[in-house]
């Protein structure tokens, strides 16, 4: 089969790559639709990893950095659309919660197109939420993380011979040998730390007006204890010129600050930290995934885990903050399942060979949620 996969993020390319590293090893013509963040030079113009891939690439430009998100989303469904139109794939594959996502998912609708959607029926608090249960209704299939997603998605009428438990993709790199050293990474990255923090923290875009405020609190808390941090820098949400501000003013001494990281070389920094802090979906996932404690803050990732090691603080302070880090620094935990066990990638595969699931009829149907499910 033809596949097209959809990349506007980072992080959501390293989810794809795995998926479609493994399409092409059983025999599938893979193609990348690049686009969104990958595309802005301010956020490390991370393309240059999808072209690294060694799969076919198509690029596309579907926004300026002050657009509006309803406008970003109107641009990339015209680019879709004509994208789509000229490569004809039999499938389209997209991920989470993105406005890259919503409008894929308009433009397969709309045209009767086969899609797959990766990680529908997750919880985050914020816009984005909106958005991947919008996506859940357009996609014909869905191949989610959890069982607790594929419940939320029989809640929401999708029907279960319609959904297959995966787990997270991401998690079969980050549970392989991540190919490079920790001295070559910090070597490339210039981190000059024998110990370190990761800090990733993302805009929320229902919570605009406050978002600076936790920023605040959250690099001060960090600056207190005295511990030296890589941070990287948010996505380009709304909200993420307050961060970047923040971020710009913090001393150099105790924070390395980086646009962006090589997939790879970020699994390898993750696997030898000392604490991950932040609202990254990485927070409740790669990083308990691998040992990690972590901290969760705020409410971009509200109700996502019901890990019970994850610290979660709702209200960030300088102190609640410095008291959590200096806690947990150094600590390891038990690895978290919860989101997969490092396998996806074979069941993804697997998947796309069983006609009955791949060849089911483009219109859905209401599901009527039973005992039995």
């Amino acid at each position: 089969m033809k596949l097209l996969f959809i990349t506007g993020t980072r992080a959501e390319f390293g989810k794809l790559l795995p998926l479609a590293d493994e399409a092409a090893i059983n025999g599938h013509e893979i193609t990348f639709l690049v686009t969104g963040m990958h595309m802005l030079s301010k956020y490390g113009l991370t393309k240059a990893e999808v072209l690294r891939s060694g799969h076919p690439v198509v690029e596309f430009m579907n926004q300026s950095d002050h657009d509006p998100m309803d406008l970003a989303i109107a641009k990339t469904i015209i680019g879709v659309s004509d994208i789509i139109r000229e490569h004809s794939p039999d499938v389209v594959v997209y991920h989470g919660d993105r406005l890259e996502a919503l409008a894929t998912a308009i433009v397969c609708a709309t045209n009767y197109i086969r899609s797959i959607h990766i990680e529908g029926g997750e919880v985050s608090g914020t816009i984005d939420e909106l958005f991947r249960h919008c996506n859940t209704k357009l996609a014909n299939l869905h191949m989610v993380s959890s069982q607790t997603a594929r419940d939320r998605l029989i809640a929401m009428g999708e029907d279960p011979s319609r959904i297959a438990v995966i787990g997270s993709p991401e998690l079969d790199l980050h549970a392989a040998p991540s190919g490079v050293s920790i001295d070559t990474v910090k070597k490339h990255y210039e981190i000059p730390y024998d110990e370190y923090g990761i800090v990733s923290f993302h805009p929320v875009t229902s919570e605009r007006k406050t978002i600076g405020i936790e920023a605040d609190a959250l690099f001060k808390g960090l600056l207190s204890t005295g511990y030296p941090f890589v941070v990287i820098r948010p996505n380009n949400d709304p909200g993420a010129e307050i961060i970047n501000g923040i971020i710009d003013s913090l001393p150099t001494k105790n924070f390395r600050i980086i646009p962006s990281m090589r997939f790879s070389y970020f699994s390898e920094l993750l696997k030898n930290a000392s604490v991950f802090i932040g609202n990254s979906s990485a927070v409740v996932r790669e990083g308990p995934f691998l040992g990690l404690t972590c901290i969760n803050i705020g409410t971009r990732q509200h109700n996502r885990s019901n890990d019970e090691h994850l610290i979660n603080i709702r209200n960030p302070t300088t102190k609640s903050i410095m008291s959590s880090v200096i806690d947990s620094w150094g600590k390891r935990r038990s690895m978290s399942c919860e989101f997969g066990v490092g396998n996806a990638t074979k069941e993804f595969a697997r998947l796309l060979k069983n006609t009955k699931f791949m060849t089911q009829e483009l219109q859905k149907h209401y599901y009527e949620p039973s005992s039995n499910d």
